[in-house]
């Protein structure tokens, strides 16, 4: 009965669901009403129970163009039309996302050079001698991850392939792993004014310094603040809970991975040992130039712009490709020089690299195609309209906008889509206090917090959601099955989610920074220190 149970309850989930929407309106009118939400909600839900990613998200796909095709009454062939012509190649068809295909499988390159020119495996020896404990490893991830602030894409992949051998060594499960990168990944750039994430923010904000609202948003931004608190404290107290704990425990037997899926592409073994750490890191900073040059140079910084207003006006995902590319041509004629690869062993792992990266490239495409889905279903304009119809309640407001912005981003998958969504109603619903801030340059308290809401929840239900991509990202470069890194991860964010929406209850009766930070920081620890406790007696008690 328990093998079944989870099923049972998903099942009985999705019937309740299928009711309120049917209460609230008929499927023929599917689009801009609670039908929208029901294809993420099957997706994310199957695999969540079925623990298979792929043909959950495809169910997903077809439960979405089947509401769209009833909705606009044509049938069976237009549900297969939708789904193909507007999801599948719309999507492979779209310049960001190429873009971002190209830096993926590009980085898949760069790591397979690195490992056969011995730099990986260098690197390891070198940290076996530096990180001596699962303390150390899990600490040097959350540093190089901080020091990676510029893209979260860019962030995940990298430091999981760094990071990888030296976690392996201490016996840190790859479920571990893949939360700390994710941990560091978004949290990180949504507080970085230099990031592909200021520039998106700036951009939804009409009539205002979009940067500057950006850098006073980041005070308040719990989310991002609270979970780095939570990874270093974990690091360093080495405590777990829920079913990190199962996983970590197993690590410590030896099994980093607990579950299946555990075969990865073996075929970028060092060729020799004449690999030096320089041929790891050398390659890793050439790659940040470059790709930080690609970044300005799309923003005009070689036609005149300032750095700030280059990365403000960057496409990040032309930037990633054209800088990657760069990098990979100098770093094929560095090892060529070194002679540490031969010509045929560089272009032999043109094709390794690809390999690598097939299965993260074929959940990014099916979560882009569902969130094509929602789109077409108007998900965004409904959770819109249930904003607005709340809006009268300002002292709550920011904790509504939180808890939307939570579940808009964990159903769509995408953080950049939801505050997109939310901003300009924050804007419009305070129209008349930023209708002054042209003149005296202070933008109200109380808008900066409920962008910092929007902003901090955005972020909480991406960093969760099975179908986003900065987490299809973290489990891509830990090498970890994406289920088991969703389903580990969910509980820490829950954790750090539920002291934010007392935070924000704060922040909408004492509008002041120092109070609402320091009331959500001393909160978060006093959690933390109690899970800690209940984690050692347990322990004891076993």
């Amino acid at each position: 009965m328990k093998k079944y149970l989870s099923k049972i309850i998903f099942a009985l989930i999705v019937i309740i669901y299928i009711i309120c929407c049917a209460i609230q309106a008929p499927i023929t009118e599917a689009v801009g009403s609670m039908w929208s939400l029901l294809p993420p909600v099957v997706a994310i839900g199957l695999a969540l129970i079925t623990k298979e990613v792929y043909s959950s998200l495809f169910i997903g796909i077809l439960t979405g163009g089947l509401l769209f095709a009833i909705a606009n009454g044509s049938g069976f062939e237009g549900m297969f039309n939708t789904v193909v012509k507007e999801g599948i190649i719309t999507n492979i068809a779209d310049s960001y996302n190429v873009g971002i295909l190209v830096f993926l499988v590009v980085l898949g390159i760069i790591v397979v050079l690195m490992n056969r020119a011995g730099g990986s495996s260098a690197y390891g020896e070198w940290a076996a001698a530096h990180i001596k404990t699962r303390k150390g490893a899990c600490l040097s991830t959350f540093v190089l991850g901080a020091l990676i602030f510029v893209d979260d894409y860019f962030n995940c992949l990298t430091v999981g392939s760094v990071m990888r051998p030296v976690t392996d060594k201490h016996k840190v499960s790859r479920a571990k792993l893949a939360y700390l990168i994710d941990a560091t990944a978004a949290p990180i750039c949504i507080i970085a004014p230099i990031s592909s994430w200021a520039a998106a923010v700036a951009g939804t904000v009409d009539g205002v310094n979009g940067i500057q609202l950006f850098i006073d948003t980041i005070p308040y931004n719990l989310y991002a603040i609270l979970t780095i608190i939570m990874v270093i404290f974990i690091a360093m107290s080495d405590t777990d809970y829920s079913l990190m704990k199962i996983h970590e425990d197993n690590a410590r037997k030896g099994d980093i991975f607990t579950t299946r899926n555990k075969a990865y592409p073996d075929d970028d073994k060092p060729k020799h040992t004449r690999g030096r750490v320089i041929d790891l890191v050398l390659p890793v900073v050439i790659l940040i130039v470059m790709c930080v040059i690609g970044m300005i140079y799309t923003g005009g910084f070689f036609e005149g712009e300032d750095f700030i207003t280059a990365f403000a006006n960057c496409d990040a995902s032309f930037g990633l490709a054209l800088g990657s590319i760069g990098a990979l041509l100098i770093i094929i004629l560095y090892f060529l020089g070194r002679r540490v690869l031969s010509f045929t062993d560089c272009m032999d792992s043109i094709a390794a690299g690809f390999k690598q990266m097939v299965p993260a490239i074929l959940i990014l495409c099916f979560a882009w195609t569902l969130k094509s889905m929602t789109s077409l279903l108007e998900a965004g304009p409904f959770v819109s309209g249930l904003v607005e119809s709340v809006s009268a309640i300002r002292i709550l407001l920011p904790l509504i906008l939180f808890v939307v912005a939570i579940g808009l981003s964990f159903a769509t998958g995408t953080s950049w889509g939801t505050f997109g969504i939310l901003i300009p109603i924050v804007t419009g619903v305070f129209s008349t206090e930023l209708a002054s801030t042209a003149e005296t340059g202070i933008i109200p308290e109380m808008v900066i917090i409920c962008i910092s809401a929007c902003l901090a929840g955005a972020v909480c239900g991406d960093h969760c959601s099975p179908i986003s991509d900065t987490t299809i990202m973290a489990s891509t470069g830990a090498q970890c099955d994406h289920v088991n890194h969703v389903s580990t991860q969910m509980p820490y964010v829950f954790t750090v989610a539920g002291v934010c929406a007392v935070g924000y209850i704060i922040s909408g009766f004492v509008q002041n920074i120092f109070v609402v930070l320091g009331a959500s920081i001393v909160m978060m620890l006093a959690v933390l220190f109690a899970i800690k406790v209940i984690s050692k007696s347990k322990k004891s008690q076993n």
